[in-house]
């Protein structure tokens, strides 16, 4: 994401979860049929491998963000930043990782 909250080129070609791992299926239904080409094989299989990263990625930043809007840490410690007089803090920037001093 860049800095004002929106989604960078790369985001915003990525296909949605949804999309990816309903490609993914089908990519699987094809390989495990065994009936193609192993140079088609190859390309469905390097495609795969991209959506599961990109899947991947996307279930990271979602529960990056849950766990900032539940306001605990990985280690269930509440998160707690200091915010800057007069801004509103549901536009404040960062993620679920504070360093030592950041935390109270």
């Amino acid at each position: 994401m860049t800095a004002r909250g929106g989604r960078d080129k790369k985001e915003a070609e990525a296909p949605s979860f949804e999309a990816s791992t309903e490609r993914l299926s089908k990519i699987v239904e094809e390989l495990e049929r065994g009936e193609l080409p192993l140079e088609r094989s190859l390309e469905l299989f390097e495609e795969g491998v991209a959506l599961a990263r990109s899947a991947q990625a996307q279930l990271e930043r979602a529960e990056r963000r849950v766990e900032e809007l539940l306001g605990f840490d990985a280690q269930g410690r509440p998160v707690t930043k200091e915010l800057k007089e007069g801004a509103d803090p549901a536009r404040q920037p960062g993620g679920t990782e504070r360093s030592e001093g950041e935390r109270r």
